[in-house]
C-alpha cells in the first residue's frame, strides 16, 4: 500500500503539514471533517485544514479517492518512514552524521542518564 521513498529525498513538512499527518497517521482513512475533528484545540478552519491536505497530496505524502463528492484522504508515507528521516536529516545537520555524537550529547545536557545508556546497551546487544 505505501510506496518505497528514499528517505534522503523526502520532502520535510511544515509544523502544520506535520499535524495534518499526525491524524492521518492515527485515522488512516478519513473525509475532512472527521480530519479537523481530530485536531487538537484550538482546531483550525476547514478550509485551512483543506489547503494543508492539497499541499500534503502534491508532496505525494497524502493520497484521494473520490467517493461521490466527497475525498476520502489516506497517508502515502509510513510514519516510520518519515520519521526516520527526519532523525537521520537532523543527525547529519547537527551532529555530524554521527548518532554516537548525538547519545553523547544527551549524556551531557543529562537528557540521557548512564544507568538508561547501560539499559540501551543491553536492549542492544539482546536484539543482535
Amino acid at each position: 500500500m505505501f510506496p518505497e521513498i528514499i528517505i534522503e529525498k523526502m520532502k520535510t513538512l511544515t509544523k502544520a503539514e506535520e499535524e495534518v499527518m499526525q491524524v492521518l497517521w492515527k485515522l488512516n482513512r478519513s473525509f475532512l471533517k472527521d480530519i479537523v475533528n481530530e485536531m487538537p484545540e484550538p482546531k483550525p478552519h476547514q478550509n485551512t485544514v483543506a489547503t494543508i491536505l492539497k499541499i500534503l497530496v502534491e508532496k505525494e505524502f497524502v493520497g484521494i479517492k473520490v467517493i461521490g463528492r466527497m475525498h476520502e484522504y489516506f497517508p502515502l508515507v509510513k510514519k516510520e518512514e518519515y520519521s526516520k528521516g527526519r532523525v537521520k536529516s537532523l543527525v547529519t545537520k547537527y551532529y555530524e552524521g554521527s548518532f554516537s555524537n548525538v547519545i553523547s550529547s544527551m549524556v551531557k545536557e543529562n537528557n540521557l542518564s548512564i544507568e538508561e545508556l547501560e539499559m540501551l546497551v543491553k536492549k542492544l546487544k539482546k536484539g543482535k
